[in-house]
């Protein structure tokens, strides 16, 4: 269903196999076997890939739209990235909307990313549980439980589990674009 909807997508673009893979810096052959389901792309290669196609990464990874007010927190959709450390779930609907909530889990130690990543929109993220870094641009910042912050997400940022209990946090973010 991953390939397809990639598949799908790279067609109504009007961009080829090679065109995609050369912008997102993958192997025609790779992104051929992703299109036909025979290997699974990394989140690494994932948001490239919807980056390239100018859609949100979680475009890929929802069922059918529908039109449900409620998410059950058996239902949520999950992502892992990193080495298994970090988890998130969409608790808003679907990605059809002008804000995506999400919980973020990282374990101790852990981080969202090896580069500060950078996006169109604004964040705002409070800390449930554990200890928060954050680094905003060249700052950074520690935060505690009841603890939030908000910046423009075009400021390229990172976050890390710093402590010995997991991190959760709530985050909102307009536009969406996991």
């Amino acid at each position: 269903m991953l390939g397809k909807k990639i598949r799908d997508k790279r067609q109504e673009k009007g961009l080829t196999i090679r065109e995609l893979a050369t912008g997102a810096d993958l192997t025609s052959g790779f992104l051929s076997q992703v299109e036909r389901g025979l290997a699974e792309p990394s989140i690494t290669s994932l948001r490239k890939i919807a980056a390239m196609l100018n859609v949100p990464i979680f475009y890929f990874l929802m069922d059918e739209q529908t039109d449900n007010l409620i998410v059950r927190k058996g239902a949520r959709k999950v992502v892992k990235t990193g080495k298994g450390e970090v988890t998130f779930e969409l608790l808003s609907p679907d990605l059809n909307r002008t804000i995506e909530m999400m919980v973020g889990r990282v374990e101790p130690g852990g981080v969202t990313c090896e580069e500060p990543l950078s996006h169109f929109g604004e964040e705002n993220l409070v800390v449930v549980q554990g200890k928060m870094r954050i680094q905003i641009g060249q700052d950074f910042f520690e935060l505690d439980e009841g603890d939030s912050i908000y910046y423009l997400s075009s400021i390229p940022h990172k976050i890390w589990s710093v402590g010995d209990q997991e991190l959760i946090f709530i985050s909102a973010i307009t536009p969406p674009v996991f």
